[in-house]
């Protein structure tokens, strides 16, 4: 068993992420492990870029309210607890909603993310659907 020193917290570069978002890096796996994790935390309105992984990527929503879209797709408004799986190549973003902070936990394999062109305004407001039944 050994303890490992985490590196100390990274502002995320803005040609990736419009606002600011934040990451603690949990485990990044040295060959021939190929597993990254890390805590992301979004201040309000802030996300990614369109990006795709070519294995895949979970997110385990720790905090807030977070909106993840599928190239294509509606906007899903998800919540703490939530579990979401985009499948390898699967062009999407993800990122607080405008009025919370968001904080999930972001897993996935080898350094291969493919980042495109920023999310707009107008993308970002879109239709959404949430994870929870609201009255």
């Amino acid at each position: 068993m050994e303890l490992l020193k985490q590196p100390p917290t990274i502002k995320l570069p803005a040609d990736w992420f419009t606002g600011d978002a934040y990451a603690d890096v949990i485990h990044r796996g040295e060959e021939p492990s190929r597993v990254r994790a890390n805590m992301v935390r979004f201040t309000p309105g802030a996300r990614t870029a369109w990006h795709s992984h070519g294995l895949g990527q979970t997110l385990y929503i720790v905090e807030g309210i977070a909106l993840i879209q599928s190239r294509g797709g509606k906007i899903l408004e998800a919540h703490p607890g939530d579990v979401i799986w985009t499948p390898p190549g699967e062009e999407h973003w993800h990122g607080a909603a405008p009025d919370h902070f968001m904080v999930h936990v972001a897993l996935w394999e080898t350094d291969d993310a493919i980042w495109l062109e920023h999310v707009t305004d107008a993308e970002y407001t879109g239709p959404r659907v949430t994870t929870r039944t609201r009255p």
